[in-house]
């Protein structure tokens, strides 16, 4: 099988994260995407005020219900310590060596890629697909590109999508502030979001 990966904290999970999904999905013929929550990102260990895990997932699996090719994976979010890329596909790699596995970033992410846990054992395990991001010029993700290809032997791809200019803090903040997160978020999400009172000073 050809399955695409979108991992991330989704606190919470919007509708760029489902764009982006839905157009690798088609534009590289997989099978299926799975959308899984990191349980423990050693980049992000503060993360008081946030959604508990169980949230996010609840999160997760409301925006995506309904589409047949989307799926949640707890993979990451059952892991012991901090939660590692390379390790999540390594463990995937063994257990369905047949399926060819591709990984979905944004061009941010690819910018810091060198500063990933084991960034060759990443490319080893995988195709990575990247989506663009801020508004980075594509002269500068070309080289990008290529320096990651030839430092870490990677096959890289680029997500043909339009910018989406939404991030999970500015959502964070817009509750925060009271102010309307319509259209950012599935209905399903933002009801929950309201309905459980998260990311709203106590």
């Amino acid at each position: 099988m050809r399955i695409g990966i979108m991992g991330g904290t989704f606190d919470p999970i919007h509708i760029g994260h489902l764009i982006l999904g839905e157009t690798a999905w088609q534009q590289f013929g997989l099978d299926k995407v799975l959308y899984m929550p990191a349980g423990n990102p050693p980049h992000k260990r503060n993360r008081a005020g946030r959604a508990s895990d169980e949230q996010r997932m609840e999160m997760v699996r409301r925006a995506i219900e309904g589409n047949p090719h989307f799926e949640l994976s707890d993979l990451e979010m059952n892991a012991d310590g901090y939660t590692y890329t390379y390790r999540t596909l390594e463990r995937m790699r063994r257990e369905s060596p047949d399926d060819s596995l591709f990984f979905i970033i944004g061009a941010d992410s690819l910018a810091d890629f060198h500063l990933w846990k084991e960034p060759p054992r990443i490319a080893a395990a995988c195709t990575l697909i990247v989506a663009c991001r801020d508004h980075i010029r594509s002269e500068i993700l070309e080289q990008q590109i290529e320096n990651v290809c030839q430092k870490f032997g990677a096959v890289i791809h680029i997500l043909n999508t339009r910018n989406i200019d939404i991030s999970s803090h500015e959502i964070r903040s817009f509750v925060e502030e009271k102010r309307s997160i319509r259209y950012y978020v599935p209905d399903s999400v933002r009801e929950y979001i309201a309905a459980n009172s998260i990311y709203t000073k106590s």
